[in-house]
């Protein structure tokens, strides 16, 4: 098959384990992958070394055909400038991109955010391309719930334009796939048919985040010696409650075992550092953001990795990708979600659960996992590495977005394409889909969203 990539997101940024390890993966098997994407901007909103912004650019990365189109790159808290963000990809991705990123039998299109599809809808109209969509992120919720627009009526017509956005793009996309069954449920209730989702886990970065022995040099130089170390590494943003985090540290101030160390950078990490200067708390490291490459030194230092997202009924459907990251890694963790989530930690034995937005609860559950011995908490780890090999790998993932693609393009081609012709009930479910499809699109389907 050939398949276009569509992501603002794509590797050297930080977690964009949809990207480059996928298109690696169906490379291997055969299959043509080239990217459309973004020059990198992630996180931090500045375009990277090595990188300056142009009409486009082509780079092969590790036997990958990548097209770079201009972004205009912001990740503050501005929605005005998030927005010029968003909107500047999806203009140059459906003009420059669609114009010169050429065939292929499908384009999967990895949301967020929405505005990408502008530019999967194009290469379906003119080139006939069929799409599968891909949601990381569920919308309108996270732009509303993360602070960047305010005001009661802002927030109203901005749930009411995305949410008919969102359901625009659902109708338009042969099958929809999504990392959580929460996910799916949402979806559902915002009237896409049930059996256009397919569920698929999301995996890590695997080359980059296994176990690695520790380095103690490193764990002298960052200041972990003599303490139990819990370690959040990831956006300091409004949807990951970092507050909590410091109050949680704020109540273990007299416990001189304990230190929490925040890696990372973003829209709340000067207010978090405010905060913690103001309960003086002196238990709390901060490392800014680190290199890619160096995490997995990191983890292996960590006693504990520690997750934690604000209590918001949609997040409770999500799962961050810090969650394979830890399991990955082999480290036991602490995590702070009600949901999916924290099911995958418990199904897992992993580690711990504690209340989200809850600093008591949290520093309750640090002191038990200090207290633990160095068997309990290398079987926690061991056991989330076995779940994360046995349920969430690439490999398996990869075999499942595999068949996905295989079926939409089955039901284009039925014979004499070269690929392998279905079973008669998948090509089942996808000419009943194609007649559902038209039924919905003629009327106006829940969404759950006004």
């Amino acid at each position: 098959m050939r398949v276009i990539f569509l992501t603002i997101t794509f590797d050297p940024e930080p977690a964009a384990q949809m990207g480059l390890p996928l298109a690696k993966w169906l490379a291997a098997r055969g299959h043509e992958v080239k990217v459309l994407t973004a020059f990198p901007q992630y996180p931090e909103g500045r375009i990277y070394a090595g990188y300056r912004v142009r009409p486009w650019q082509r780079e092969v990365m590790d036997g990958i055909p990548v097209l770079r189109v201009p972004i205009y790159p912001s990740h503050d808290t501005s929605a005005v400038r998030r927005i010029g963000t968003y909107l500047s990809f999806a203009l140059a991705s459906s003009t420059i991109g669609a114009a010169l990123i050429g065939p292929a039998d499908i384009v999967y299109l990895y949301e967020p955010p929405p505005t990408n599809g502008l530019a999967s809808l194009v290469l379906k109209l003119f080139r006939g391309t069929p799409i599968v969509h891909h949601i990381a992120d569920m919308w309108p919720e996270t732009v509303i719930e993360s602070g960047m627009i305010r005001g009661r009526q802002t927030k109203k017509i901005a749930n009411y334009v995305l949410g008919k956005w969102c359901r625009f793009l659902y109708r338009q996309a042969q099958v929809m796939t999504v990392l959580s069954p929460g996910f799916k449920r949402l979806l559902v209730e915002r009237g896409v048919p049930e059996s256009k989702i397919e569920v698929i886990y999301n995996w890590t970065d695997e080359e980059t985040f296994r176990p690695v022995e520790r380095d103690a040099a490193l764990g002298r130089e960052l200041g972990f010696d003599g303490r139990f170390n819990f370690v959040y590494a990831g956006n300091l943003g409004p949807l990951q409650g970092i507050d909590t985090v410091i109050r949680a540290a704020a109540l273990l101030k007299d416990n001189p075992l304990i230190q929490i160390v925040l890696i990372g950078t973003g829209p709340k990490e000067e207010e978090a550092k405010r905060l913690a200067v103001q309960l003086g708390v002196g238990n709390v490291r901060f490392l800014n953001r680190r290199q890619y490459w160096e995490m997995p030194k990191i983890n292996a230092l960590a006693d504990v990795l520690l997750v934690h997202l604000r209590d918001i009924p949609f997040l409770h459907t999500t799962i961050p990708s810090k969650v394979q990251v830890s399991l990955a890694s082999g480290r036991p963790v602490l995590i702070g979600v009600h949901g999916d989530a924290a099911d995958l930690v418990r199904k897992a034995g992993a580690g711990i659960i504690c209340e989200p937005e809850n600093p008591a609860d949290m520093a309750k559950a640090m002191v038990e996992m200090s207290r633990m011995s160095k068997h309990q908490l290398e079987e926690m780890g061991a056991n989330g590495r076995a779940y994360y090999l046995n349920h969430l790998s690439l490999d398996i993932g990869g075999k499942k977005m595999e068949a996905v693609f295989r079926e939409v393009v089955a039901s284009r081609h039925p014979t004499g394409t070269g690929l392998r012709i279905l079973s008669t009930g998948q090509n089942s479910r996808i000419a009943g889909e194609k007649s559902r499809n038209a039924t919905t699109q003629g009327g106006s389907p829940p969404c759950g969203l006004e």
